[in-house]
C-alpha cells in the first residue's frame, strides 16, 4: 500500500509514475525502469474504483518517500484521487494493440478496427514513448494505402469530440505546414468572418518549426479554449483561431505529435489523417488546404505536391469534406518574423494595413481568403480577392481579429527578448532562395517557440540584393546562451540565404 504524491511536471502528455527504489528493493515488486505500472484505488467519498497506468521511474532521492508513489501532472488529474490517497501498484500488460503495430511493421496492412484499437491505447495513455514511436515510424516505414489512410481518419475522429455549427457553410484553411512565418490563418479567419462565414479555425502548436499558429496567436490571445468555449467564441463573434489540443479533437494527434516532434518527423499519412480529423471534427463543410512547395520546405516539389493534393482530395471525399487545394512556391520564409512574438507583429502589420507590412504575408493571405470566399459562395466566382481586400482595406478584419481575441481573451504583446544580434551576409549578390528548414532551426535554437519572444527577424528576403557586410537577419534571445547557440548555428551554415552573383 502506497500514498499518492502529485508531483508537478509536465511530462508531454505522458503518465509518468515514480516509486523509491528502497520500495522496490524491500517490496519485492519485481518493477525495473521504464516498465508499465498500473496504480489504482478508492475514491474516499464515493468508493470509486480509480486507475491509470504509466511509465516506470525509479529514484534514490526525496523526490517521493518509500512509502509513496509520484504521479506527473498528467497522471495525478487522470487519476482523479486526492494527495495521500491509499492506492495500491502492480505491473501492467502492454496493450494487446501494440501486436498490430509490430505487424505493420512486419508489412501487414491495418484495418478500421486496428486503427480504433490503436488509438484507444493512445488516447488512454497505454502507450509508453517508445511505443507511440513505434507506430509513428510504422506509418512512415510502411506507407498506408488510401484505404488505411480513410481509416486512420475516422478512427482519429471517433476518439475525440466533434463539434457542429450547423449546416454552414463552414469554411476552414489549413497549411501542411514547413514554411516558417506563413501565418496567413491569422488573416483569412479575420477577413471570412468578418464577411459572415462561419470560421471556427483550430490549429497545432508547432511540430517541426519555431511556431505553430497556435503558438503565434496564443502570444495575443488565449488559445486554449475546451468546446463549450470555443462554441461560445464562434458564436459570439463568427469565428476563433484556437489550439485543437485543448478541445479534445481528434486527441490521438496531438499525443503522437510530442515523439513527432523530437524526431522531426510529419508523414504524409499523418499529415492528412491530422488534417482532416481536426476539420470534420470542428463541423467544417469547405476547406482549403495551403500547400506551399520548395527545395528547403516540407514538400519539395510541384510534382511532389500535386500527388499530395490529389491524395487530400481523395480522402476528404471518403469523409464528405468538399476541399480544395492551393499550391504555392516557396523558396523562403513567407513574411519577415519568424516565431511567436516576431510573427504576431508581421500578422498585426497586415491587418492594420501598415506600409511597412510583409507585402508577401498579404497577398497570400488575400488570395487565399478570396479563394474560400469564392468556394463558399460568398463571392462570385473571380470577386474572392477583390472582396477579401476590401475588407482588409477598410479596417473591418482589424477590428473582427480584435473581437475574437477579445473575446477568446486578449493578452498583452509579449515585450521584445533582451538579447540581439545581426547576421551579415558574407558576400555579395542576389538572394536567390532562404533555406527554410536552416532558418527555422536558427529561430529554434535561439529559444522559440518555447521563448515567445525568441526567434529571427528577417531583414532580407529572397529577390533582394546585399552587398558583403550588409546584416541578412537578426537574432531575438532571451538569454545570452541561447542567442550565442544561435548565431554560431547561423555562423556555421553560411549557405542559409543562397545568394547567386
Amino acid at each position: 500500500m502506497f500514498k499518492i504524491k502529485h508531483l508537478p511536471i509536465d511530462t508531454l502528455r505522458e503518465h509518468v509514475i515514480t516509486i523509491h527504489q528502497s520500495a522496490v528493493r524491500n517490496g519485492n515488486l519485481g518493477f525495473n525502469p521504464l516498465d508499465r505500472a498500473r496504480i489504482f484505488g478508492n475514491h474516499p467519498q464515493t468508493g470509486e474504483l480509480r486507475e491509470v497506468v504509466g511509465v516506470l521511474n525509479l529514484c534514490s532521492g526525496p523526490i517521493v518517500n518509500p512509502d509513496e508513489i509520484g504521479l506527473c501532472e498528467e497522471a495525478f488529474r487522470d487519476l482523479g484521487l486526492p494527495e495521500g490517497a491509499p492506492v495500491h501498484a502492480t505491473l501492467a500488460a502492454a496493450p494487446r494493440s501494440v501486436d498490430l503495430v509490430r505487424g505493420k511493421l512486419d508489412g501487414r496492412p491495418l484495418e478500421r478496427a486496428d486503427f480504433d484499437a490503436i488509438l484507444t491505447d493512445v488516447v488512454a495513455h497505454r502507450y509508453s514513448r517508445v511505443e507511440l514511436s513505434m507506430f509513428v515510424l510504422a506509418c512512415a516505414l510502411k506507407t498506408l494505402d488510401l484505404r488505411e489512410i480513410v481509416d486512420y481518419t475516422r478512427a482519429m475522429i471517433a476518439t475525440g469530440t466533434t463539434i457542429e455549427f450547423g449546416s454552414g457553410p463552414i469554411a476552414d484553411k489549413h497549411s501542411v505546414g514547413g514554411v516558417p512565418g506563413n501565418r496567413t490563418t491569422m488573416i483569412v479567419v479575420p477577413i471570412l468572418s468578418a464577411m459572415g462565414l462561419t470560421t471556427p479555425k483550430t490549429s497545432s502548436r508547432a511540430i517541426t518549426s519555431p511556431a505553430g499558429t497556435a503558438d503565434t496567436m496564443g502570444a495575443l490571445a488565449e488559445v486554449a479554449l475546451p468546446a463549450n468555449r470555443l462554441r461560445e467564441v464562434v458564436e459570439r463573434t463568427g469565428g476563433c483561431i484556437a489550439w485543437g489540443g485543448a478541445v479534445n479533437l481528434a486527441p490521438a494527434d496531438d499525443i503522437l505529435i510530442t515523439v513527432e516532434r523530437p524526431m522531426e518527423i510529419d508523414t504524409e499519412a499523418q499529415m492528412v489523417a491530422s488534417i482532416l480529423a481536426k476539420k470534420k471534427s470542428v463541423g467544417a463543410t469547405h476547406v482549403l488546404v495551403d500547400m506551399p512547395y520548395g527545395a528547403t520546405a516540407k514538400i519539395r516539389s510541384a510534382g511532389a505536391a500535386q500527388a499530395l493534393a490529389i491524395l487530400f482530395r481523395a480522402v476528404a471525399a471518403e469523409i464528405g469534406l468538399r476541399l480544395e487545394v492551393a499550391i504555392t512556391s516557396a523558396p523562403g520564409p513567407i513574411g519577415r518574423g519568424i516565431g511567436p512574438r516576431l510573427e504576431a507583429l508581421d500578422v498585426l502589420k497586415v491587418l492594420r494595413c501598415d506600409p511597412d507590412a510583409p507585402p508577401d504575408l498579404r497577398e497570400k493571405s488575400l488570395r487565399l481568403a478570396g479563394r474560400l470566399l469564392e468556394m463558399t459562395a460568398k463571392a462570385a466566382p473571380d470577386t474572392g480577392y477583390a472582396a477579401a481586400r476590401r475588407t482588409l482595406d477598410s479596417g473591418q478584419a482589424m477590428r473582427q481579429f480584435e473581437r475574437i481575441a477579445q473575446a477568446q481573451g486578449a493578452r498583452k504583446m509579449p515585450p521584445a527578448a533582451p538579447y540581439h544580434d545581426l547576421i551579415e551576409s558574407p558576400r555579395g549578390g542576389h538572394i536567390r532562395a532562404i533555406d527554410c528548414w536552416e532558418i527555422a532551426r536558427v529561430a529554434k535554437r535561439a529559444g522559440a517557440p518555447a521563448n515567445l519572444s525568441a526567434g529571427v527577424l528577417m531583414l532580407k528576403g529572397v529577390g533582394d540584393r546585399v552587398s558583403k557586410g550588409e546584416p541578412l537577419m537578426e537574432l531575438h534571445a532571451e538569454s545570452a546562451a541561447q542567442l550565442e547557440f544561435a548565431r554560431r548555428y547561423a555562423a556555421s551554415n553560411p549557405e542559409i540565404v543562397k545568394l547567386d552573383p
